[in-house]
């Protein structure tokens, strides 16, 4: 999938990669896509309540490992 941003997130614990994500989005213009990617099991349910928080809709979610990667769009 094409993105518009890249946040890397592995490493980082709750709520560190949603800050992080929550910052991307901020600097982005509606439409525009971001690739999270973090390594905290946690994040799953972080960036699906993240999603439905703040509209800005998770086009995808995958894990690989110990990996997991986001799409969010901006609202």
């Amino acid at each position: 999938m094409d993105f518009d941003k890249d946040v890397d997130a592995r490493g980082l614990n709750c709520p560190l990669p949603i800050l992080r994500a929550k910052k991307a989005l901020n600097d982005m213009t509606s439409g525009q896509v971001l690739r999270i990617v973090a390594t905290d099991p946690g994040s799953v349910k972080d960036f699906e309540a993240f999603a439905r928080q703040t509209g800005n809709p998770l086009l995808s979610q995958s894990a690989e490992r110990t990996e997991y990667t986001f799409f969010l769009k901006k609202k």
